[in-house]
């Protein structure tokens, strides 16, 4: 039974790292309708531009702060050179000037600092930490904290401030939003700079976790199941629906993979995920689409 809950709590904590790849996602869907699959590659540019500035001899903090205001400056010159332009167009448009700008994120990243692959130290001891008996990773508690952490600051962004009551009004209605005098340009800006620092957050623990390579991009394809069980308009849900594949996929390894064969862990999540479309399309906490026709 101590080895089912090492599991369990394993997988969930690993459900955590998911999660922090989706709330960008997520923060990105509810200003503007946009399903931004460039987030995978803001996190490789995030982590990367930060290892290579720390290699080069600029302090912890200092590097951070100059990373921070690299996601910043991409986040502004998105909303002004894609996302302004392409106003009223339609999903599938934008979509596509996502995927396009994740190319080009890419290739501006090996542009400026090589396509090498770099360990990333952030001073988080990985050895197991005994509790009640049962074996877990320090990091992952680590990366649950800095997720919490997170979360409630999000929340309560959108929840008790002028710009979080401006981004619910342009989630629930653009038009209305801009009849009452709030600017969606700035709504989208200020949504795009809290998503790249989001990214940095999650690009340096995926980087400590897995090193910072060009890899790190396809993190993004992890973080879609959790959207789809979670919804995409929720934090909360990208939160529950990252626990539910962590702790699913890991368990299905464990006691399905010597029945099934090996390499669960790695379609699983996306077995459940089809169930969860073919049940329930919106996800668990995301807004079912109501059209008057």
């Amino acid at each position: 039974m101590e080895f089912f809950f090492e599991v369990l709590i394993g997988g969930l904590l690993a459900g955590v790292m998911y999660s922090l790849v989706a709330i960008g996602f997520v923060l990105i869907y509810k200003a503007s309708g946009v399903f931004n699959f460039a987030q995978g590659s803001m996190v490789l540019f995030a982590a990367l531009t930060f290892v290579s500035l720390h290699e080069r001899g600029m302090p912890f903090w200092l590097a951070f702060a100059v990373t921070l205001a690299a996601m910043v400056a991409i986040a502004l010159l998105v909303e002004r050179l894609v996302l302004r332009p392409l106003v009223n167009r339609s999903p599938i448009t934008l979509f596509m000037a996502t995927l396009g700008l994740s190319y080009m994120i890419e290739g501006a990243a090996q542009a400026l600092w090589g396509a090498q692959v770099h360990g990333l130290e952030l001073g988080i001891s990985d050895e197991p930490l005994a509790l009640g008996g049962v074996l877990l990773s320090q990091f992952d508690l680590f990366a649950a904290g800095t997720a919490a952490v997170l979360v409630t600051a999000l929340s309560l962004l959108f929840s008790k401030t002028r710009i979080g009551l401006s981004l619910r009004a342009v989630a629930d209605d653009p038009l209305a939003a801009l009849a009452v005098g709030i600017r969606l340009q700035r709504i989208w800006a200020v949504v795009w700079a809290v998503a790249g620092f989001v990214g940095l957050v999650a690009g340096l623990l995926w980087g400590a976790r897995l090193g910072v390579q060009f890899s790190l991009s396809l993190v993004v394809l992890k973080a879609l199941p959790v959207l789809i069980i979670g919804g995409f308009s929720s934090i909360g849900g990208a939160i529950v629906g990252g626990l539910i594949i962590g702790a699913s996929e890991k368990l299905a390894e464990i006691y399905l993979g010597p029945v099934i064969g090996g390499g669960l862990e790695n379609w699983f999540p996306y077995v459940l995920a089809l169930l969860f479309l073919l049940v329930r399309p919106a996800g668990l906490f995301g807004e079912r689409a109501i059209e008057r026709v």
